[in-house]
């Protein structure tokens, strides 16, 4: 069977990726403890649904090695819909930094 061997030989991809837009705000202020994400594919607020409570990843790279990696992960929660084409509002455990704007997030 032909998907079976693609399958096989081929790692599977287990995440979406998504892009980080900026800080909830408004014209005065920002919150920086609510993110906002886009996510690929996710186009409208039904879409959005079946994210709703899934975790978030934001990879970044460190100049020290820990634990033999120079990769660090910042975790967050998808909490709801922002607005009705798609982007998403996430809560992270530590604040992104601003420098993740226009960062990959999976």
């Amino acid at each position: 069977d032909y998907f079976k061997m693609a399958a096989e030989n081929q790692p599977v991809r287990l995440y979406v990726k998504g892009v980080v837009l900026g800080y909830k705000r408004n014209r005065e202020s920002q919150t920086p403890s609510t993110s906002l994400l886009k996510i690929e594919g996710v186009n409208q607020k039904e879409d959005v649904e079946f994210y709703l409570g899934k975790r978030v990843a934001y990879i970044y790279k460190a100049h020290t090695e820990k634990k033999g990696s120079k990769f660090r992960v910042m975790w967050g929660k998808i909490t709801r819909a922002h607005g009705s084409n798609g982007v998403v509002r996430a809560k992270f455990a530590h604040n992104l930094p601003a420098k993740s704007f226009g960062g990959r997030v999976r």
